[in-house]
């Protein structure tokens, strides 16, 4: 399995949403809304890097209220 950090920046007044409906996909492990320059932070899992790929390109980047995201890969020291 591979991991990562997505950090998310919302509309104004939107990470709530942004983080219940995140929280409903499918891979998705932990959503917490923070402070900071980003609203929402996301760890999430899948089988291949490709299939992270495609869970942050089709799934998470498409939720309503997301102006931009950042992901940062898991490594293994």
């Amino acid at each position: 399995m591979v991991q990562a950090y997505i950090l998310i920046q919302t509309e104004v007044g939107k990470a709530h949403d942004v983080a219940v409906s995140i929280g409903k996909i499918a891979g998705v492990i932990r959503v917490d809304a923070v402070t900071g320059p980003y609203d929402v932070v996301v760890l999430a899992e899948a089988h291949t890097v490709d299939d992270l790929g495609g869970l942050i390109v089709s799934k998470v980047q498409n939720v309503t209220g997301i102006m931009r995201t950042l992901t940062c890969s898991v490594v293994n020291l």
